[in-house]
């Protein structure tokens, strides 16, 4: 019976005849007993029988596979970073590692009505509808050792607001006089090919611009700063306009700054070659020697 039910689960509801994209547990207890496999069965009970389980087919989550082909050649220099190493040789003190992107499309939401203080066993409540009062870009880098945090606000992202980013951070020590700098970046266009690698070079000799695979932002951290961010000041969003939003941006990095500590990165070549592995086979990429 228990073997039935999780067969059952397992199914896509399609499969059954059903017009549901997933089963609760009490679809699956009603489909259990109509198909004669129980009398009657709880939705709780067949909940116990499935969370029992170490592999759960019945559930999934969305994922991108990995189809930069230079995957591992972009990804393992990353690692290396922040491990305190490139090309082999161990960073210097005078050699600095920093995370940038930007988060885009923060928008003002000036909330229709004044929302509602707590109550006893009420949660805060927050106005549904609200008036757009436009949107901005917060653009950032992350000192990966250090655990600092710059930034700054624009209407847009591009090559001139990266670089406005850039001239920020490069202009202050410890990076005006630093040995090198490195900026690990995604792919976006404000950053993107050997172009902007020349002209990073060019405007600042010190500093080397290191991409991410495509598809891999999950391997910059600055990303986790941004969940900070984003849980701690964009949500809920209530803005009267968008001069309010960067200051509260802007205020909550200097806070932020004064307590940030390095991120505990513990994710290494390793770790990546074990995932590499772990994929399907249908599309192989090549394991790190």
């Amino acid at each position: 019976m228990i073997v039935e039910i999780k067969a059952l689960a397992c199914q896509l509801p399609k499969e059954l005849g059903l017009p549901f994209s997933s089963l609760t547990s009490d679809e699956i207890a009603n489909q259990a007993a109509r198909r004669g496999i129980v009398a009657c069965i709880s939705g709780m009970t067949v909940w116990r029988l499935l969370s029992s389980d170490a592999i759960k087919p019945w559930t999934h989550r969305s994922w991108i596979w990995p189809r930069d082909p230079d995957f591992v050649t972009k990804a393992c220099p990353v690692l290396d970073l922040y491990q305190g190493t490139w090309q082999t040789e161990p960073l210097g003190p005078h050699d600095y590692v920093l995370c940038a992107d930007e988060k885009t499309s923060i928008q003002a939401r000036k909330r229709i009505h004044h929302g509602c203080g707590p109550r006893p066993n009420q949660y805060r409540r927050v106005e549904f509808e609200y008036e757009r009062k436009g949107a901005l870009a917060y653009l950032a880098a992350w000192d990966v050792h250090r655990g600092k945090a710059f930034g700054l606000c624009r209407q847009t992202t591009g090559i001139r607001s990266f670089q406005a980013l850039v001239d920020l951070v490069m202009s202050t020590e410890p990076y005006k006089s630093a040995t090198s700098v490195f900026w690990i970046v995604d792919n976006g266009s404000s950053h993107r090919g050997d172009s902007s690698r020349k002209r990073l070079a060019k405007a600042y000799p010190n500093a080397i611009l290191v991409h991410l695979p495509i598809h891999a932002s999950w391997l910059s951290q600055v990303e986790i700063y941004f969940s900070i961010v984003e849980r701690k000041v964009l949500h809920p969003n209530e803005f009267n306009d968008l001069k309010e939003v960067e200051d509260c941006l802007m205020q909550f990095q200097t806070l932020y700054n004064s307590t940030a500590k390095p991120f505990q990165w513990k994710f290494t070549k390793a770790d990546l070659d074990r995932v590499l592995k772990e994929l399907p086979e249908q599309r192989p990429l090549v394991a790190i020697a």
